[in-house]
């Protein structure tokens, strides 16, 4: 079964794991030790549910497992994203005006 993406990264553990594995490959008992308030089968869950979405892979090594970031489905997360910078960049235009007219002698609370 392929999950959905956008459904992964809901969850925000699952999302600081991705950030963690952003930085490098690890092991999933490390990956358990990053997060000590979640039980080894909740961080279980989490990992299968990034994996079944296609978000990490996994390295069996001897006894440990080795969970690394694949990418490249994040590539559907910013093209729907993509959508929408041209409209906050707008907002962010017209706040940064906004500001910078407060910001102009007179133009204080009520002015």
């Amino acid at each position: 079964m392929r999950r959905d993406v956008f459904a992964a990264i809901a969850d925000p553990t699952r999302r600081q794991v991705l950030d963690l594995l952003s930085r490098r490959e690890r092991a999933a008992g490390e990956l358990g030790r990053a997060f000590p308030h979640i039980s080894q089968p909740g961080m279980s869950r989490h990992l299968r549910v990034l994996r079944e979405a296609g978000l990490v892979r996994v390295r069996q090594d001897r006894r440990h497992r080795f969970y690394s970031l694949r990418s490249e489905r994040l590539g559907e997360v910013d093209a729907w994203i993509s959508k929408y910078r041209g409209f906050w960049e707008t907002e962010l235009d017209s706040l940064e005006a906004y500001l910078d007219a407060r910001k102009r002698p007179g133009a204080g609370p009520g002015a």
